[in-house]
């Protein structure tokens, strides 16, 4: 369905959920990239608590032992919001409101960096308070934006241009026009570009303008919604599609 769920699994076995799509269909597609007998994670980031990136959360809390959880820290009180943090309590997970310039250290020189939040964003739009993060293994990367909008992409060009240029990005909001600013693009400079969203969503993402720009850009797309899950192998090197 509509949603963001991405799993990293590092050389190190080191393993790390980010966002846990809209309902418990999370743990089905668990069990088909871990082995049977894993019932740990070590780290959960929830980029922004909306609905389709946090419910199934819940869910993993459960099943899972989870060492660590990331969030931004805004303050939302949904169902859904308040139904995961009361799962992290549960769990006795440790809790850390993400920041930029933390290095999430997954061996073997793996190793995922926040760049967004920067600050304090209890009082923020959600998605505008998303968590942004870079994977890095050897000389590839995967950025991912959760439901960050363009503002954002383009403060962070600001920030530290250097930091952003990767192999693969996961576009942000699902597609969306509000996210893909060109600006951001240009640096960023992805091999791969993953919408990661449901058939049917009543959004229409991805938006056409934003399909059309990466196909201008000549950047390959793949789509959650024709492709179910898309799975990548970096060999520190280069990246391929599993």
């Amino acid at each position: 369905g509509q949603g963001d769920a991405i799993f990293i699994d590092a050389p190190s076995g080191r393993q790390v959920l980010m966002d846990g799509g809209p309902d418990r269909s999370v743990l089905r597609e668990l069990g088909k990239v871990m082995p049977w007998w894993d019932r740990s994670i070590d780290v959960v980031i929830a980029t922004h608590p909306d609905a389709d990136h946090i419910s199934g959360l819940v869910d993993v809390l459960q099943r899972y032992r989870v060492e660590y959880v990331f969030q931004p820290g805004v303050e939302k009180n949904t169902g859904p919001a308040e139904s995961m943090l009361l799962s992290v309590a549960k769990e006795g997970a440790q809790e850390i409101y993400a920041r930029r310039g933390q290095i999430i250290d997954l061996g073997v020189g793996a190793y995922l960096e926040i760049l967004f939040p920067d600050r304090d964003v209890s009082d923020v739009e959600t998605n505008t308070a998303s968590i942004v993060a870079r994977l890095v293994y050897g000389e590839t990367a995967f950025m991912l934006t959760g439901d960050s909008p363009q503002a954002i992409e383009e403060y962070l060009v600001r920030l530290d241009s250097s930091k952003l240029q990767s192999t693969v990005l996961k576009a942000g909001h699902h597609g969306s026009r509000t996210s893909s600013s060109p600006l951001f693009l240009g640096f960023v400079n992805p091999n791969f570009v993953v919408f990661s969203r449901g058939c049917e969503n009543r959004y229409g993402h991805p938006h056409e303008e934003v399909v059309e720009l990466f196909t201008r850009l000549e950047i390959p797309t793949f789509d959650t919604c024709t492709e179910g899950r898309i799975s990548f192998i970096s060999d520190g090197i280069t990246v391929r599609r599993k």
